[in-house]
Protein backbone atom coordinates (compact mmCIF):
# COMPACT_ATOMS: atom_id res chain seq x y z
CA UNK A 1 0.00 0.00 0.00
CA UNK A 2 1.20 3.44 -0.86
CA UNK A 3 0.36 6.78 0.65
CA UNK A 4 -3.01 8.38 0.02
CA UNK A 5 -3.32 10.25 -3.27
CA UNK A 6 -4.32 13.89 -3.25
CA UNK A 7 -7.84 14.74 -4.26
CA UNK A 8 -9.09 14.44 -7.08
CA UNK A 9 -6.21 12.37 -8.60
CA UNK A 10 -8.23 11.38 -11.65
CA UNK A 11 -6.17 9.86 -14.40
CA UNK A 12 -6.75 8.52 -17.90
CA UNK A 13 -9.22 5.64 -17.41
CA UNK A 14 -7.88 3.95 -20.54
CA UNK A 15 -5.06 2.65 -18.32
CA UNK A 16 -7.58 0.38 -16.62
CA UNK A 17 -9.74 -0.53 -19.62
CA UNK A 18 -7.42 -0.77 -22.63
CA UNK A 19 -5.79 -4.18 -23.06
CA UNK A 20 -6.55 -5.42 -19.58
CA UNK A 21 -5.57 -9.07 -20.11
CA UNK A 22 -2.15 -9.91 -18.77
CA UNK A 23 -1.68 -6.61 -16.92
CA UNK A 24 -0.91 -6.13 -13.25
CA UNK A 25 -3.78 -5.05 -10.94
CA UNK A 26 -2.04 -1.73 -10.21
CA UNK A 27 -1.20 0.30 -13.31
CA UNK A 28 1.69 2.72 -13.57
CA UNK A 29 0.20 6.22 -13.67
CA UNK A 30 -2.97 5.15 -11.87
CA UNK A 31 -4.04 6.33 -8.42
CA UNK A 32 -5.65 3.95 -5.95
CA UNK A 33 -7.43 4.23 -2.62
CA UNK A 34 -6.89 1.71 0.15
CA UNK A 35 -7.95 3.37 3.42
CA UNK A 36 -11.67 3.66 4.27
CA UNK A 37 -11.15 7.30 5.32
CA UNK A 38 -9.74 8.16 1.90
CA UNK A 39 -12.56 6.36 0.10
CA UNK A 40 -15.10 8.24 2.22
CA UNK A 41 -13.31 11.56 1.68
CA UNK A 42 -13.20 11.16 -2.11
CA UNK A 43 -16.84 10.04 -2.22
CA UNK A 44 -17.91 12.95 0.00
CA UNK A 45 -16.08 15.58 -2.06
CA UNK A 46 -17.48 14.33 -5.36
CA UNK A 47 -20.97 13.96 -3.93
CA UNK A 48 -20.92 17.53 -2.59
CA UNK A 49 -19.68 18.82 -5.95
CA UNK A 50 -22.49 17.11 -7.88
CA UNK A 51 -25.23 17.29 -5.26
CA UNK A 52 -25.25 20.93 -4.15
CA UNK A 53 -25.57 22.54 -7.62
CA UNK A 54 -28.44 20.25 -8.60
CA UNK A 55 -30.40 20.95 -5.43
CA UNK A 56 -29.48 24.63 -5.60
CA UNK A 57 -31.13 24.80 -9.04
CA UNK A 58 -34.23 23.05 -7.66
CA UNK A 59 -34.22 25.49 -4.74
CA UNK A 60 -33.91 28.48 -7.08
CA UNK A 61 -36.83 27.11 -9.12
CA UNK A 62 -38.94 26.85 -5.95
CA UNK A 63 -37.73 30.29 -4.81
CA UNK A 64 -38.76 31.93 -8.08
CA UNK A 65 -42.15 30.19 -8.11
CA UNK A 66 -42.86 31.33 -4.57
CA UNK A 67 -41.55 34.85 -5.08
CA UNK A 68 -43.28 35.46 -8.42
CA UNK A 69 -46.42 33.30 -8.40
CA UNK A 70 -48.75 32.97 -11.37
CA UNK A 71 -51.46 35.60 -11.76
CA UNK A 72 -54.56 35.13 -9.60
CA UNK A 73 -56.89 37.02 -11.91
CA UNK A 74 -59.99 35.37 -13.32
CA UNK A 75 -59.61 34.48 -16.96
CA UNK A 76 -62.55 35.33 -19.20
CA UNK A 77 -63.23 32.84 -21.94
CA UNK A 78 -64.80 33.91 -25.19
CA UNK A 79 -67.35 31.68 -26.81
CA UNK A 80 -67.24 31.01 -30.49
CA UNK A 81 -70.59 32.24 -31.75
CA UNK A 82 -71.83 34.01 -34.83
CA UNK A 83 -71.91 37.29 -32.91
CA UNK A 84 -68.19 37.09 -32.22
CA UNK A 85 -67.46 36.77 -35.91
CA UNK A 86 -69.09 40.13 -36.67
CA UNK A 87 -67.08 42.19 -34.23
CA UNK A 88 -63.75 41.53 -32.50
CA UNK A 89 -63.89 40.71 -28.80
CA UNK A 90 -63.35 43.61 -26.49
CA UNK A 91 -61.15 43.09 -23.47
CA UNK A 92 -63.16 42.58 -20.32
CA UNK A 93 -61.88 43.91 -17.00
CA UNK A 94 -60.46 41.15 -14.85
CA UNK A 95 -61.39 40.81 -11.23
CA UNK A 96 -59.10 39.46 -8.54
CA UNK A 97 -60.17 36.14 -7.10
CA UNK A 98 -58.70 36.93 -3.71
CA UNK A 99 -58.12 40.33 -2.15
CA UNK A 100 -54.48 41.41 -1.77
CA UNK A 101 -52.88 40.71 1.60
CA UNK A 102 -51.01 43.23 3.68
CA UNK A 103 -47.20 42.77 3.40
CA UNK A 104 -47.70 40.21 0.64
CA UNK A 105 -44.29 40.79 -0.92
CA UNK A 106 -42.34 40.61 2.31
CA UNK A 107 -43.92 37.45 3.69
CA UNK A 108 -43.75 35.73 0.29
CA UNK A 109 -40.09 36.66 -0.09
CA UNK A 110 -39.29 35.52 3.44
CA UNK A 111 -40.97 32.18 2.85
CA UNK A 112 -39.15 31.78 -0.49
CA UNK A 113 -35.77 32.45 1.16
CA UNK A 114 -36.55 29.91 3.88
CA UNK A 115 -37.43 27.33 1.21
CA UNK A 116 -34.14 28.01 -0.61
CA UNK A 117 -32.12 27.68 2.61
CA UNK A 118 -33.93 24.45 3.48
CA UNK A 119 -33.07 23.08 0.02
CA UNK A 120 -29.40 23.92 0.57
CA UNK A 121 -29.30 22.48 4.09
CA UNK A 122 -31.02 19.27 3.00
CA UNK A 123 -28.67 19.05 0.03
CA UNK A 124 -25.60 19.08 2.25
CA UNK A 125 -27.22 16.67 4.72
CA UNK A 126 -28.24 14.24 1.98
CA UNK A 127 -24.79 14.43 0.40
CA UNK A 128 -23.04 13.65 3.69
CA UNK A 129 -25.37 10.77 4.55
CA UNK A 130 -25.23 9.30 1.04
CA UNK A 131 -21.45 9.61 0.82
CA UNK A 132 -21.01 8.07 4.26
CA UNK A 133 -23.12 5.02 3.48
CA UNK A 134 -21.80 4.45 -0.04
CA UNK A 135 -18.19 5.31 0.80
CA UNK A 136 -17.90 2.89 3.71
CA UNK A 137 -19.85 0.14 1.90
CA UNK A 138 -17.46 0.48 -1.04
CA UNK A 139 -14.49 0.41 1.33
CA UNK A 140 -15.78 -2.78 2.95
CA UNK A 141 -16.50 -4.47 -0.38
CA UNK A 142 -13.15 -3.62 -1.91
CA UNK A 143 -11.26 -4.60 1.24
CA UNK A 144 -13.14 -7.92 1.53
CA UNK A 145 -12.45 -8.74 -2.11
CA UNK A 146 -8.87 -7.44 -1.85
CA UNK A 147 -9.31 -5.20 -4.88
CA UNK A 148 -7.49 -1.96 -5.59
CA UNK A 149 -9.97 0.91 -5.76
CA UNK A 150 -9.32 3.42 -8.51
CA UNK A 151 -9.99 7.07 -7.75
CA UNK A 152 -12.62 6.90 -10.50
CA UNK A 153 -14.87 4.62 -8.40
CA UNK A 154 -15.93 7.33 -5.87
CA UNK A 155 -16.46 9.72 -8.80
CA UNK A 156 -18.85 7.32 -10.57
CA UNK A 157 -20.67 6.36 -7.37
CA UNK A 158 -21.15 10.03 -6.49
CA UNK A 159 -22.92 10.55 -9.80
CA UNK A 160 -25.12 7.53 -9.01
CA UNK A 161 -25.92 8.94 -5.54
CA UNK A 162 -26.93 12.31 -6.98
CA UNK A 163 -29.12 10.76 -9.68
CA UNK A 164 -30.89 8.57 -7.11
CA UNK A 165 -31.53 11.53 -4.81
CA UNK A 166 -32.77 13.63 -7.75
CA UNK A 167 -35.22 10.91 -8.74
CA UNK A 168 -36.43 10.68 -5.16
CA UNK A 169 -36.82 14.40 -4.50
CA UNK A 170 -38.47 15.52 -7.73
CA UNK A 171 -42.06 14.36 -7.00
CA UNK A 172 -42.07 15.93 -3.54
CA UNK A 173 -40.54 19.15 -4.91
CA UNK A 174 -43.28 19.43 -7.51
CA UNK A 175 -45.91 18.93 -4.79
CA UNK A 176 -44.41 21.76 -2.70
CA UNK A 177 -44.26 24.17 -5.63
Amino acid sequence: MSSSPSWPSLYNPALEIDGITGKQPVQIGGHYLYKPEDIFRFTLYWTLIFHIPLFFLCGIYAFLNLTFPPSRHAVKSYSASSASLERPPTPQPRTRLTPPRANEGRSRLTFAIIVLLVFLALSVTNAVIGATVVGFVLAGLYKAAQYNMSTWVPFVWSIIIVLLFAIGVWPSTVDVI
